[in-house]
């Protein structure tokens, strides 16, 4: 199989534990950049937070394109534009507010390329550190949301999120719902994922289901796993959906892009 599109998560999957590309993994995206395959880069993170890996792989001179915050975001690289965005509406985003307070987790969104939440937690740290983005703490949280925004996301300490996560998905399901971290529990607007992301991407570009490798390692990551011709898991993958993928390859501190690269593209 000639495979024309391979589609990568990035934290716990294409980068290191200190979030970092590592040097097998870019010299094996450049290979296959080399053999004509579209990378694309498909993450929970905001669309700002993933430009410059995106940039280091120079996937803009490659006309490559981005899905951001879980698939609720299409960006076009070499344009540098926008092909497709869905939005929580400020309805929705207050009851995932009232939701949160009843069930006693954080909350955060990101207004104005800025993580606004009410509180402060060790989770909305990492969300900091991995965007990148300035926290915005405020006093209120729906007088600060006074506008549709991309996701939210609840945070809270793993063990008690995962009870949690099916509470929610039995009050709202109208809502795409789905864990990127065991303390992350992303939300966006119905529809919305990177399986529905990428086949957008894919019939735009008359690239086949089968033509897809689509690489991760969570929860978030189950539909592209699922709707790719090849679904890999790297070897770090949330233990109880291990059996979802076709081939569970390298951890990603152990460069497992790049041995899907080597084993399926460059053969």
């Amino acid at each position: 199989m000639k495979y024309k599109m391979l589609v990568l998560d990035m934290d716990d999957t294409l980068l290191t534990d200190d979030h970092l590309i590592s040097a097998e993994n870019k010299e094996m995206i450049s290979k296959a950049q080399e053999k004509g395959v579209l990378v694309v880069l498909a993450s929970g993170r905001p669309t700002s937070a993933m430009l410059s890996y995106a940039k280091e792989l120079k996937m803009d001179l490659n006309n490559s394109f981005m899905i951001s915050y879980n698939g609720a975001v299409i960006t076009d690289l070499k344009e540098d534009t926008i092909l497709f965005e869905q939005t929580l509406s400020q309805e929705q985003i207050h009851e995932l507010y009232d939701f949160s307070q009843r069930n006693k987790t954080h909350i955060i969104t990101y207004v104005d390329g800025k993580v606004v939440s009410e509180t402060d937690s060790e989770y909305i740290d990492i969300e900091i550190q991995i965007t990148g983005l300035e926290h915005h703490k405020v006093l209120d949280f729906k007088s600060a949301v006074q506008s549709s925004a991309i996701k939210c996301i609840l945070l809270e300490d793993p063990e008690y999120l995962v009870g949690v996560e099916q509470v929610l998905k039995a009050e709202m399901p109208h809502l795409s719902i789905s864990m990127s971290k065991p303390f992350f529990l992303e939300v966006a607007q119905n529809g919305i994922d990177k399986g529905a992301s990428i086949q957008f991407l894919a019939d735009k570009l008359n690239i086949l289901q089968s033509e897809i490798i689509a690489v991760g390692n969570a929860g978030n990551d189950v539909t592209m796993i699922e709707y790719a011709g090849l679904g890999v898991w790297v070897d770090n993958v949330t233990p109880e959906l291990r059996d979802k993928a076709n081939v569970v390859v390298s951890s990603n501190n152990d460069h497992g892009v790049a041995e899907v690269i080597r084993r399926y593209i460059l053969n």
